[in-house]
């Protein structure tokens, strides 16, 4: 039986249907804008003649990025702190997290409330920056995995998921010998895809947007990550870093349409991946978040 809407009620539908598409005019407007830049001829740039449709159509913008060594450089340093940081980010969340999620482990309360407290106090800079100086971390890749090497917000994302697993299948493995490892590695962890596929999407983007920590503790040009060397071409609108390419080409360019095509192949490959994931990330996020 079909139900009939009030007046009130498709007033508001229609309300709601025409706010959701101004919101997504206002996020995408200013991609459509970039995305359009870094396709416009230098002309069209300097006069300021591009909207949200390319001018004066070129795709000279992007083969002087293509070609640009010091682009690749950067690309292939956030290729390696994306792999190499996410699985260290899943590797310590998983083990921090099973044995917080057993209610009978001695000190749980004690170790709970230093990881919360870590989540309301953060560490000031200058001590962070010493530590990692202490440590010997200043200009190398691993200054920006270590110290982020635990998500306290994530890890309790993960502890809930491990409650909402029934522990009677734990308990039978226990009782045919299987030691705390074999149950974590192959029970426990293949029930939690879910979840670990929404974390390794949360650890992976923030590994491919972060540039402030290698901003801080990274000052060798070659260890640049990709998102330090943009903030170094749009911020502070260096066009040093492009010169890797051709200069007969650069004098024909812009260099706002530089930025703008570099901006964009930079974004494209974390958002090829999200929707490969986003079964799995919808599901994981509401269980771990909600489920007790």
């Amino acid at each position: 039986m079909k139900i009939r809407k009030s007046p009130a009620e498709k007033t508001f539908e229609i309300a709601n249907i025409l706010f959701l598409l101004v919101m997504c005019a206002v996020m995408l407007i200013p991609i459509l804008h970039v995305v359009a830049g870094s396709l416009s001829s230098k002309n069209a740039l300097t006069h300021s003649l591009v909207g949200i449709w390319p001018v004066e159509w070129t795709m000279e913008n992007y083969k002087v990025v293509f070609t640009n060594t010091t682009f690749w450089r950067a690309f292939s340093v956030s290729v390696f702190l994306v792999i190499a940081g996410t699985l260290v980010n899943i590797l310590m969340t998983v083990i921090t997290a099973y044995p917080l999620a057993k209610t009978g482990l001695k000190g749980r309360r004690a170790v709970m409330l230093f990881i919360i407290f870590t989540m309301i106090f953060s560490a000031p800079l200058i001590p962070s920056f010493l530590v990692v100086k202490a440590l010997g971390l200043l200009n190398t890749i691993w200054a920006l995995i270590i110290p982020s090497a635990l998500s306290a917000f994530n890890m309790i994302l993960c502890l809930t998921f491990f409650r909402s697993l029934p522990e009677e299948l734990f308990e039978a493995a226990r009782v045919d010998g299987m030691n705390e490892y074999r149950i974590l590695f192959r029970i426990a962890i293949p029930l939690s895809v879910p979840i670990l596929v929404t974390l390794l999407l949360f650890y992976a983007v923030g590994h491919w947007n972060s540039y402030y920590s290698a901003m801080l503790y990274i000052s060798n040009a070659a260890l640049r990550p990709l998102q330090l060397y943009l903030y170094s071409i749009v911020a502070q609108a260096s066009m040093a870093d492009l010169s890797g390419s051709a200069e007969d080409a650069m004098m024909d360019l812009s260099p706002q349409g530089l930025q703008m095509a570099t901006i964009i192949v930079a974004t494209v490959p974390i958002v090829l991946i999200y929707p490969f994931i986003q079964r799995h990330f919808i599901k994981g996020a509401l269980i771990g978040s909600l489920k007790e």
